[in-house]
């Protein structure tokens, strides 16, 4: 089976964010069934070590919960190191699954090379980016590309949302957002700035998801921007702009991100478990409950159910797994 890595310029990681782990655990007996079926044959037990994307992360985290229930001899950390800390976690040997935002790159493929470390590229839901501001905004409906590129690019000293547009009023614009090791800042910063890691520095960097909802839902002129599983988590206290892509105005709901239109900030989200974990019965075990039910997962954490071309594309490549396992 190829493994796939991204064409996209390379770029070297920064230093790790610090990982907040997750722990679904319970008692278990030993055991050696690879399909977490609960079928014939004992359970696996043993730990599975996920880290990665923090937006791929209440994903995973539905995943465990879900296997658990079926595998309670299984432990699943979940980390959040964001997309590059996860993988560079991953290539050094730490972990058994890496979370991903966005696809490896060239340069994480590399330094997985360099240590022996094989992987298997698995897309398991979709995304859309959602750009939020506060609920006390009563004058932001929808932003334009070229609005939001004003905002976000190197350089860009606009403070005030008169300056976005001459009707909206004179507030202060705060911005929030992830750090340059999220696949969420590499996306949003490519499909906006058409430059991966193009953004401008001045505004509040937070690994953390919730802290820019509390930011951004905490100032009247604040701006952020996300996975949208984390709007769909905090609409209550915030609200997500339409996006104007070139074909007018459209809203970041599940239908526009899984049929396209909401573009460009939709983007795939992936796992990337690594070859000989595969080995270990409870991180098959894992890995083939978490395809076989992509669809409950990614609806119970909030995230866009794969297409149906994509889903047998998965289904495929989790036979290939199979088969190189059996062989």
């Amino acid at each position: 089976m190829n493994i796939p890595t991204s064409s996209r310029g390379a770029r070297t990681p920064a230093v790790l964010t610090a990982a907040v782990l997750l722990a679904v655990s319970a008692c278990g007996s030993a055991g050696a069934a690879p399909d977490g079926s609960g079928g014939e044959g004992e359970k696996p037990s043993g730990t599975v070590r996920v880290d990665g994307s923090s937006t791929v992360a209440p994903l995973s985290t539905a995943a465990a919960e879900l296997f658990r229930a079926e595998n309670p001899g299984v432990e699943i950390t979940v980390g959040t190191s964001g997309t590059g800390g996860g993988f560079d976690k991953f290539c050094h040997g730490e972990t058994d699954v890496s979370n991903a935002s966005r696809a490896i790159e060239d340069v994480e493929a590399s330094a997985c090379r360099l240590k022996g470390v094989e992987y298997r590229e698995l897309q398991v839901a979709a995304d859309g980016l959602s750009v939020v501001v506060s609920k006390d905004n009563d004058f932001a409906e929808c932003l334009t590309l070229d609005q939001l590129r004003m905002i976000w690019q190197p350089g860009s000293t606009i403070d005030n949302w008169n300056q976005v547009d001459a009707a909206f009023p004179d507030r202060e614009l705060e911005l929030f957002g992830p750090g340059t090791e999220s696949g969420t800042f590499d996306h949003f910063t490519e499909a906006v700035n058409g430059e991966e890691g193009a953004s401008r520095a001045d505004y509040k960097v937070n690994e953390d998801d919730d802290l820019i909802v509390r930011g951004v839902s905490g100032s009247a002129g604040g701006m952020g921007y996300f996975g949208h599983s984390y709007y769909e988590e905090n609409k209550d206290e915030l609200k997500a702009l339409a996006i104007d892509g070139g074909d007018g105005c459209v809203a970041p709901t599940v239908r526009n991100v899984q049929n396209g239109s909401y573009k460009p900030l939709a983007r795939p989200l992936f796992i990337y478990p690594k070859a000989s974990s595969l080995e270990k019965p409870e991180v098959a075990a894992f890995i083939e409950y978490y395809v076989e039910n992509n669809r409950r997962i990614a609806e119970k954490a909030n995230f866009v159910p794969l297409g149906a071309e994509q889903d047998a594309e998965l289904r495929k490549n989790l036979d290939a797994l199979r088969a190189e396992r059996e062989s």
